[in-house]
């Protein structure tokens, strides 16, 4: 298991930036693997993000908590072929980079395995490796991306195009988060899940 997240890791940055094996070593030697159960918090709203967490299996919620002490799910965190680079690191972008508190909190939802990076070990890979500041510089454009894209999708795209855009990319994560956070990932009531999920059903069902 211990191997395979390694490789895992390994497989997504050579994607983007190819490493030799001198390279991929000094790298490797700056990672921690680091073991979560259901139900634990990796991180509080409040404390400064200094760890990039690569998810190598499991799953594990980012949310907001509101003024008003209302629940947002702002990530869903996994592993599988259908993962995007946000969906593969635990973090509060914002709050690693800038070294502030953080606005988001983790949860882990089913027992996951994480290859921790430090805020100092990343400082010492750009220092010592280029090819290291060349991918940080790219998770930080895809990330803004993500960001980019979302904050559209929720101001112009209905529930149900944001429902069915889920289904499309990650449906398997409909079978195993519960549905309250899938419905505040996707800014709607449970109940309009709900039905969003039953009139597809029943449209799939339906003759050809």
């Amino acid at each position: 298991m211990k191997s395979d997240i390694y490789a895992s890791y390994r497989a997504f940055t050579d994607a983007y930036v190819p490493l030799n094996t001198i390279e991929w070593a000094l790298f490797k030697n700056k990672l921690t693997l680091k073991r979560y159960k259901k139900g634990e918090t990796i991180h509080y709203a409040g404390d400064i993000c200094d760890t990039l967490l690569f998810i190598g299996s499991g799953l594990v919620r980012l949310y907001i908590i509101d003024e008003n002490g209302k629940d947002h799910t702002w990530n869903i965190c996994f592993n599988d072929e259908n993962a995007q680079m946000l969906n593969l690191f635990v973090v509060d972008y914002d709050s690693f980079v800038n070294q502030t508190a953080s606005q988001i909190s983790f949860e882990v939802l089913e027992d996951c395995a994480l290859l921790s990076l430090g805020y100092e070990e990343m400082q010492q890979m750009y220092r010592q490796l280029k090819k290291s500041e060349r991918f940080g510089r790219l998770m930080a454009e895809m990330a803004y991306s993500y960001t980019h894209n979302l904050v559209i999708d929720r101001l112009t795209k209905s529930a149900k195009e944001r429902y069915e855009i889920l289904m499309s990319r990650t449906p398997a994560l409909l079978e195993k988060v519960p549905q309250y956070h899938i419905a505040s990932y996707l800014g709607i009531t449970p109940q309009h899940l709900s039905r969003l999920r039953k009139n597809t059903a029943l449209r799939d069902d339906e003759p050809m």
